[in-house]
């Protein structure tokens, strides 16, 4: 049956009731005003502040007393898991969220958006929910994959499309590298880029190959792309079908399935012309079908339907998709229409001049209607992936394709293959006829280094163990080292990734597997921990309380720690100012001219709050040429999280916690132990957090030993009670469109936010 956003929340319960301990009733979440706090400095309304004692469902009790420092532990009598969550997300993160509504009222003026989105995200930051460690990029690598095979926008996932890619048979020399880096500057929008590398590369003595390998750590969990919100899915089917538009190298957006689009003059009508001839096929290759306009239609119905995480990236854009998913209207009210075969509707709620920047990823692909039927497949009420008839992207053999790749073969935690789809419409410039991911679980860290050094793999990210080898030795007669011949720092990213702090824990041991990365906290100590880790100082204390360089440094040496650290969730260059704007930053009507940078604007706020986070920093060295957020530790600060913990400590004394060296806070953090790397880094972060707050915070290890149990206490969970954790740095998000709200909305309430699973809501 089709279960809408209600009933799925009720299910979610069922399950939820069966797990959730006393800690509920008994202490609740909270970083609410405190003394030594402004009220904006502390992330929370005031009303949230106290406790709710009476046995009905209200949350916040009306009649009790708070205590002398003005925070109090909330506590919530309820058994809805929904009210639950609404009310410790409003307790912890009110402000941001008024900020949020700011910025989602905003359409027509996109500056003022960004420069309040902007004013959100450092009230996010200042939360402390979670604490940003690294961005994808800013490493040191060895490659054969040339620069400006695929684009480098963070957004879509068009960076993991290769069938146009430029892969050499030899490593690629770092001097060959920089001149092939400049001269796709040189070349960027023009189309001439492809052939220029080639002719560079084969009169360097570089020969073209068309096969690709990689590496991979993580089987996908489904082959279907737009029932999957996870990249680790999208990684290894992005291939199997492609989109109306793409980015090629040059980061230019060229059209796919799409021959042209003409948009209203209200700007809210988007018409797509279908490129004729282009055929669906089985993994065999076998025609099943056309392309059409349709197919637009119940993709968008199917990935609607499947409710994995995409549904929420349209609600608010594409008319009618809120009204679907809460089930008040059919696929007919919603604003995608085939006008005939080869024309495709889209309309819009409102203006939104990034739109064409969203069509590139799962929620906008086209499903062959008749192939997803066929195999089981249905709409509406009547979907049901779980019935026994339904095959769908269960494997590769039971998908259907239109994009570059089929699918050839997949061995369980060895590889998985791929062959050139030969009824590609494109088929004639692909240069990519076979690729693969050859499996690296991690437990061998000098695995990857010596199968590049081998040609087993084409790229590959130098750890901290591989580091003292490049430098030591050489490859094919080379005067110098392996380091100094073919080792270069890519690019930052725009994937942030952080460590997440659970303030609503519910499981102590994996939902998939009760016997799986079990704690050892005593229920007393749980408590403790819940009250602790929802005090918005408790939880600065210990983001402050790390170094992250020498925490980063463990994965990956440390000549590069810095250089991929970030200080916050949106980029702080993702967007810049292109006209003045004034926005009340506390009530203070303040001016950001044009050329301001996203992460300035954050960086006003945090200041106006008295956090004392540096998330952006003026550098005239930096690539804007104006400042950065990335390449620098900007929350490392022992001073400002003693003085936090201090007052952390004071508000729980006044509750009743007493938190000193003989009774410290236990924070559970799982880690996958067959991996070394992994190991050492966790152990560093113990010793910091430890050493750093005087023993008054205890980390304690949770040893996974693979990385399916590792993956199964966090990154594949579908809600926040199944979260198996304290602390938790596996998950991390890339933007699906050109906007910070990308990012942002992702810690929306009530199920609209993909990413507050991660701290143990929704």
């Amino acid at each position: 049956m089709n279960m809408n956003k209600t009933v799925k929340r009720a299910l979610a319960l069922m399950l939820a009731m069966l797990m959730l301990v006393t800690v509920f009733a008994a202490c609740g979440n909270d970083s609410g005003n405190s003394s030594g706090s402004s009220s904006e400095e502390s992330g929370q309304s005031s009303e949230a502040s106290n406790s709710g004692t009476e046995e009905s469902s209200d949350v916040g009790g009306e009649d009790e007393e708070p205590t002398d420092t003005g925070w109090t532990i909330p506590s919530i009598d309820s058994d809805d898991y929904d009210e639950i969550s609404d009310y410790y997300y409003e307790f912890n993160l009110s402000e941001f969220h008024e900020l949020c509504e700011a910025y989602a009222a905003e359409i027509e003026d996109q500056n003022r958006r960004w420069a309040l989105e902007a004013l959100a995200e450092a009230k996010l930051m200042a939360s402390g929910v979670m604490q940003p460690t690294r961005c994808n990029g800013g490493q040191y690598q060895i490659s054969a994959v040339a620069p400006g095979s695929v684009t480098s926008n963070g957004w879509g996932s068009d960076d993991r499309r290769y069938q146009y890619a430029l892969i050499t048979d030899k490593v690629l020399k770092t001097e060959d590298r920089d001149a092939l880096k400049k001269l796709l500057n040189e070349k960027r929008g023009t189309g001439e880029y492809r052939a220029a590398a080639t002719e560079y590369l084969t009169s360097h003595g570089y020969q073209l190959k068309d096969s690709l390998n990689l590496a991979f750590g993580e089987m996908p969990t489904t082959y279907d792309m737009v029932n999957t919100s996870r990249a680790g899915d999208a990684t290894y089917s992005i291939g199997s079908v492609d989109s109306l538009l793409y980015y090629d190298g040059e980061d230019r957006e060229l059209f796919a399935l799409a021959e042209s689009y003409d948009v209203s003059e209200d700007g809210l009508t988007y018409t797509f012309h279908i490129r004729k001839g282009v055929k669906w096929v089985d993994s065999q290759g076998r025609e099943v079908g056309d392309v059409i306009a349709d197919d637009w239609v119940a993709g968008m119905q199917h990935m609607l339907d499947s409710q994995a995480g995409l549904e929420t990236l349209f609600i608010g854009y594409v008319v009618g998709v809120g009204d679907y998913v809460d089930g008040k209207c059919d696929i007919d009210g919603v604003g995608i229409k085939a006008i005939d075969d080869y024309t495709l509707e889209y309309t819009l709620e409102k203006k939104t001049p990034y739109f064409t920047s969203m069509l590139h990823y799962g929620i906008s692909l086209p499903l062959s209607r008749s192939y997803y039927t066929s195999q089981g497949g249905k709409f509406g009420d009547d979907f049901d992936d779980a019935d026994e008839n339904y095959m769908y992207g269960r494997d590769p053999d039971h998908i259907a394709y239109c994009g570059p790749f089929l699918i050839t073969n997949v061995t369980e935690n060895n590889s998985i293959t791929y062959k050139a789809n030969p009824l590609y419409w494109d088929a004639e410039n692909v240069t990519i006829k076979s690729m693969s991911y050859l499996f690296n679980d991690g437990s061998d860290p000098t695995k990857g280094y010596n199968d590049v050094k081998a040609r087993t793999i084409d790229n590959y990210g130098i750890n901290s163990s591989t580091l003292v080898m490049a430098k030591e030795e050489k490859m094919d007669g080379d005067e110098k080292s392996v380091f100094d011949t073919y080792v270069y720092v890519s690019a930052t990213g725009s994937a942030s990734y952080f460590n997440f702090l659970n303030i609503n824990r519910a499981a102590w041991a994996n939902s998939n597997n009760a016997s799986d990365a079990v704690s050892k906290q005593t229920d007393e100590q749980k408590e403790v921990t819940h009250a602790a880790m929802n005090n918005v100082h408790f939880r600065r204390a210990l983001a402050c309380s790390v170094d992250r360089v020498t925490w980063n440094a463990q994965n990956v040496g440390d000549d590069i720690a810095e250089l991929c650290l970030r200080n916050t969730y949106t980029p702080a260059t993702f967007v810049t100012l292109s006209e003045d704007v004034t926005v009340p930053v506390n009530g203070v009507d303040t001016t950001f001219p044009a050329g301001t940078d996203y992460g300035k604007i954050m960086q006003a706020q945090l200041d106006a709050d008295g956090v004392k986070i540096t998330v952006y920093k003026d550098d005239p060295n930096a690539e804007n040429g104006r400042g950065t957020g990335d390449g620098f530790d900007g929350w490392f600060n022992v001073e400002y999280a003693q003085s936090e913990l201090e007052i952390a400590l004071e508000e729980l004394a006044a509750n009743g916690i007493t938190v000193d060296e003989s009774n410290p806070v236990h924070l559970d953090f799982v880690y996958p132990s067959q991996s070394p790397t992994r190991t050492n880094a966790v152990n560093a972060f113990k010793q910091q957090v430890e050493k750093n707050l005087g023993g008054k915070v205890i980390i304690d290890l949770v040893d996974c030993p693979d990385n399916k149990v590792w993956y199964a206490t966090g990154y594949n969970i579908e809600r926040g009670y199944e979260a198996n954790y304290d602390l938790f740095d596996l998950s991390g998000w890339s933007p699906d469109y050109q906007d910070p709200c990308s990012y942002v909305d992702t810690f929306l309430p009530n199920y609209n936010g993909y990413m507050t699973k991660c701290i143990g809501i929704y």
